[in-house]
């Protein structure tokens, strides 16, 4: 688990200790020595690592570790569903319900930390027939059309949803179709947050960029070397559809390319890695943009 780490910064007598940061950023090793020194619970706060199936290819915490220090929200969902922001929260909030230890919260999946914090907007469901449709309408105009169409109806969401953010566009233009009102302004309702900033104990971890992509690297030869293509065999085999949460797992569009299409692995490899470090680039972008006013912690010598 690497040398002991201690935050530094003002003590902070809080009940709960939230940790972000960046995939490979080291950020799980950080809640180990923070939950074995509160006697607290970690829960999961990484949306792909919800699902089972996939503990090495989304670095999931080893067993080991998961016998040391209570886990939550680790590999819980089936690889055939789909889990929202919403019913996350629903997980934790029940977890806090039922736990008297402090939860070190852990994750890079940003909009989980602000939907705990901000609290989440009580966006209707949507319902089956009308999402399919709209995945449907996706795939059939491609995304520069499907974006002129979500302009007409929400142009806040569709300004605000990055290039390629498939999922984020089809939600958007879902709810707005389901409810005749756009997302944004379901969003814009104020609402009360799970907790309280104030209350917790906050970390952005953070790395030298050339260090935290030089482990982003490293982390993909060990998951190719310690069975992350037998997992996505494993996902082959139930034919799951190819928009599932857990089918765009970083690397897994890559290696079902290796083992259907005869992508050399070495390419799958150099893919794997480059996809990594644009997903962590994205992680410090929101985490800079959007927690600002987190301590950071920076463990470049470590």
């Amino acid at each position: 688990m690497g040398p002991t780490v201690t935050p530094r910064g003002p003590a902070i007598a809080s009940r709960h200790i939230l940790i972000a940061g960046a995939t490979a950023s080291g950020k799980s090793d950080l809640a180990m020595r923070r939950a074995e020194a509160v006697g607290g619970v970690i829960v999961n706060a990484d949306s792909q690592q919800l699902y089972d199936g996939l503990r090495v290819l989304t670095a999931r915490p080893s067993p080991a570790d998961e016998a040391t220090v209570p886990h939550r929200l680790y590999g819980i969902a089936d690889p055939a569903d789909s889990w929202s922001v919403g019913r996350w929260l629903t997980a934790v909030e029940e977890i806090q319900a039922v736990e008297s230890r402090p939860l070190v919260i852990v994750g890079g999946t940003g909009l989980y930390f602000h939907a705990l914090l901000k609290g989440l907007a009580p966006v209707p469901p949507v319902s089956e027939d009308i999402r399919r449709d709209v995945e449907a309408t996706y795939r059939t105009a491609g995304e520069a059309a499907f974006r002129r169409h979500l302009a007409d109806l929400d142009p806040a969401a569709e300004t605000r949803i990055a290039a390629g953010d498939r999922q984020r566009l089809v939600r958007a233009l879902a709810v707005a179709v389901s409810t005749g009102r756009p997302l944004s302004d379901w969003q814009a309702d104020t609402v009360t947050g799970t907790l309280r900033a104030e209350d917790c104990e906050r970390w952005v971890v953070e790395r030298e960029r050339s260090d935290l992509y030089r482990r982003c690297d490293d982390r993909v030869d060990q998951m190719l070397a310690t069975g992350a293509i037998a997992e996505v065999k494993g996902l082959l085999e139930r034919n799951l559809a190819a928009e599932l949460p857990a089918m765009r797992a970083v690397g897994v569009r890559d290696l079902v390319a290796h083992l259907r299409e005869g992508l050399p692995l070495d390419v799958a490899q150099a893919r794997i890695k480059q996809a990594t470090r644009h997903y962590a680039k994205r992680q410090l972008t929101w985490f800079r943009n959007q927690a600002p006013d987190w301590p950071r912690l920076d463990l470049s010598e470590l």
